[in-house]
């Protein structure tokens, strides 16, 4: 996901640099929301990974 959003950031550079407007809005607008749900998911992830670890840390010693 987080190709996907270089990918995009990439292509707005490169469109801003070449003059399309429209098209580098578009692709800076796609990467920053790609992004940020990246961001979302990465910290679901680590706080339930946190939160599993802990839980089978405990029952191990139940």
């Amino acid at each position: 996901m987080l190709t996907w959003a270089l990918t995009f950031l990439i292509i707005a550079i490169i469109a801003g640099l070449l003059g399309f407007r429209g098209v580098e809005v578009t692709a800076a607008n796609i990467a920053q929301l790609i992004f940020t749900i990246f961001v979302v998911l990465l910290i679901i992830s680590l706080l339930f990974g946190r939160v599993l670890f802990e839980v089978s840390h405990v029952a191990m010693f139940v």
